[in-house]
């Protein structure tokens, strides 16, 4: 028997499907500035054949290097109406990174907020074949100036199958170096489907979701799952986060939903303005990106009532491994909080602890974290070593530790790779070591995670000087200011003269750790952290 096609709806046909029923609704608010879904699908169809009047076709990548707004939207569905892949990137990212991303994926095009002239320029001088457009402003090179040109009758969606990518999800590996999961339209459906079903049950057109978050990311998946229902997302004006904003928006818009990251959950809850805030519309705040500490837990739901929803997962996976939805939030301490649990499977999918041979292990042992089902990505792109790594006898190996208890639920025990979480965003130490060891003076050094109450977990460096150099540590933190993102710059330096090794001669984190405990200087004192 022939494989048969496996054909699917193009994830922007959420789009055309509601301007075509809830035309006049609003699909999108930013500030004073509302867009409907008739809108909406007007200003995408343009700019989709602008981009195609250029010459993005099906498959090309387009990058794209914004801050959160309408402009990332509409580049996003407008990519997918195409049959084209959405590249996103973090804002926050340096313009060297950036460069290597539009080299690695292959990018026809790069799209790019008023705010970064650096990362245009860069890329400019690397790839001065792609297709340039600025998110803002622009002139002839502006996307509104594409769109005032071009027709806003709806452009039909282009015909996809379940393979076909639809979104470059970067993510990072223990070598620091970025890697593109490929997520395609199939896996997409199912993950929206999933999301949901798990985290939000009941969701319809009546219903508003608030941004917190970057959309580049898990933020950008939750909106899809809000365009899939007909949904208003409602965008913050300010670009700091501000609580006293957000919580004005919830009570304005009567928001239902809002994904975050314990990070910022914490500090919206602690700020004053959540106790007198009309909060009485929420029913699903959803936290993932990082482990919640427990009384930060428990402040939440005092705060906000039943209505936590957790959930544990990584861009291969779009965050379908577990969650935690809120009927199993317990706000007291006891056996049925299972304190440190990340939830039970995801619906469709199947999460197995297996040992270093890819073996089931026994209940309540540790072991790796894998999983398969319907929400796994299709693999990364053009790194065949990292796919065989990754993928054992069709699970996916996550690269985390964990345990499950008899009922089914996981806890997650610690990481095989020295990555570590701050504020919701992952951080990987060889990357953060190699620039270090670039400043003159520095003979060997070791990065590492430790807690944090604010951060979930913040960076610090152990160096070791060259024979008969002072190590100047100021100097150190400004040579690193611009050659990483701010956040992943250690937050703490400790000068020692060698770093413990284990019997192969290898510098081994744990000894790094435990060194350091030892001797009285960890945990950190707060006025460092």
């Amino acid at each position: 028997m022939q494989p048969m096609t496996r054909r699917v709806a193009n994830l922007a046909y959420f789009l055309t499907r509601n301007a075509r029923r809830l035309p006049e609704r609003p699909a999108i608010v930013w500030g004073e500035r509302v867009w409907s879904w008739a809108v909406l699908e007007g200003r995408v169809s343009a700019l989709a054949r602008a981009l195609a009047r250029r010459g993005v076709t099906k498959g090309d990548r387009v990058l794209v290097h914004a801050k959160n707004g309408n402009h990332i939207m509409e580049a996003m569905l407008a990519c997918f109406r195409l049959g084209a892949v959405f590249v996103p990137t973090n804002f926050r990212l340096m313009p060297t990174e950036i460069v290597y991303m539009a080299e690695q994926s292959g990018a026809t095009a790069f799209l790019c907020h008023a705010d970064f002239p650096e990362h245009m320029a860069a890329v400019r001088a690397a790839r001065p074949g792609l297709l340039f457009g600025w998110m803002e402003g622009g002139g002839d090179e502006g996307i509104e100036a594409w769109l005032s040109a071009e027709d806003q009758a709806p452009l039909a969606n282009a015909d996809v199958e379940y393979d076909d990518p639809c979104w470059f999800f970067y993510t990072s590996g223990t070598t620091g170096r970025p890697k593109a999961a490929v997520l395609t339209h199939g896996q997409m459906a199912f993950v929206l489907n999933n999301h949901l079903n798990d985290l939000m049950p009941g969701t319809t057109e009546a219903d508003a979701s608030v941004v917190v978050a970057p959309l580049s990311h898990g933020a950008g998946v939750h909106a899809m799952t809000q365009i899939a229902r007909g949904a208003v997302t409602v965008l913050p004006a300010n670009e700091r986060l501000d609580p006293v904003e957000i919580w004005s928006l919830v009570a304005r818009h009567r928001v239902s939903n809002m994904f975050t990251v314990p990070t910022i959950l914490k500090l919206l809850v602690e700020h004053e303005a959540c106790a007198g805030a009309d909060k009485s519309s929420l029913r699903y705040v959803i936290y993932a990106g990082a482990p919640m500490y427990r009384e930060d837990q428990k402040r939440a739901l005092a705060a906000l009532g039943p209505v936590l929803v957790q959930y544990f997962g990584l861009g291969e996976v779009t965050g379908n491994i577990t969650f935690l939805p809120p009927a199993l939030h317990v706000a007291e301490d006891g056996p049925e909080a299972r304190i440190g649990t990340c939830g039970i499977e995801r619906t469709g999918m199947q999460v197995e602890i297996q040992d270093p041979e890819g073996r089931p292990v026994p209940v309540g042992t540790d072991g790796e974290i894998c999983v398969c089902g319907p929400a796994v990505f299709a693999g990364y792109w053009e790194n065949p070593k990292a796919n065989a790594e990754s993928f054992r006898n069709g699970w996916f190996r996550t690269g985390d530790l964990g345990r499950m208890d008899e009922q089914g639920f996981l806890f997650i025990t610690g990481r095989q790779s020295d990555m570590y979480i701050s504020g919701g965003s992952n951080i990987y130490p060889r990357e953060v070591e190699e620039k270090i060891l670039a400043f003159p003076g520095i003979a060997e050094c070791a990065v590492l995670g430790v807690p944090d109450p604010l951060w979930g977990e913040v960076g610090i460096a152990v160096c070791v000087p060259r024979e008969g150099v002072s190590l100047d540590v100021p100097g150190l933190l400004a040579f690193l200011d611009g050659k990483l993102a701010r956040y992943k710059l250690p937050k703490h330096v400790f000068v020692q003269e060698s770093l413990p090794k284990s019997g192969y001669g290898k510098i081994t984190k744990a000894l790094v750790r435990q060194d350091l405990e030892a001797r009285g200087l960890l945990p950190l004192p707060a006025k460092v952290a």
